[in-house]
């Protein structure tokens, strides 16, 4: 095994020697860049020096470029995921309110929670019965015990003393 080894790697040498020099320059006109040209060459090599023993090849400048092209793609299509892995971040980032804004809105749910805690218990009840468990005006009114004017009269005031908190 060692001896195969030995040969395939020697085998593999002289075919860089070969065409190593060939495949920059044809990866450089393609990439625009002399060292993604040459990146690419010495991963193709790699590729083949960690492929099973490769008999001699009858187009070596063929499957040379089939590497290389598969390469490409490879490095394209993690610079296209890069890519939109970092535009979504700074999506994330212009989407998440600053602290200033945080503060203020915490601050203006507490004036809510307070100017509610003011109001008659029925009244209070209504409200939350209808934002926070989705409840409709004629479920409300059966749950309460109260007629359905009722329920709009309370939701009505409800509403005008939170409007009010969020104008302070």
């Amino acid at each position: 095994m060692a001896g195969a080894d030995l040969t395939h790697r020697q085998y593999l040498s002289e075919l860089f020697v070969q065409h190593h020099a060939w495949l920059c320059e044809r990866l450089r006109r393609l990439l625009k860049s002399r060292e993604c040209a040459q990146d690419i060459a010495s991963e193709t090599f790699l590729q083949l020096l960690g492929s099973p023993n490769v008999v001699p090849i009858r187009q070596p400048r063929a499957l040379l470029t089939t590497i290389a092209q598969r390469l490409i793609y490879q490095r394209w299509r993690r610079g296209d995921l890069e890519r939109d892995y970092v535009q979504g971040l700074a999506q994330e980032e212009q989407q998440a309110p600053s602290p200033e804004h945080l503060a203020a809105a915490l601050q203006t749910l507490d004036r809510i929670d307070r100017r509610l805690n003011r109001l008659p218990l029925k009244v209070k009840a209504t409200f939350v019965l209808s934002h926070t468990q989705g409840l409709t005006y004629p479920e409300i009114a059966v749950q309460l015990g109260i007629s359905q004017s009722s329920v709009s009269a309370y939701m009505d005031k409800a509403e005008t003393c939170c409007r009010r908190a969020c104008l302070e």
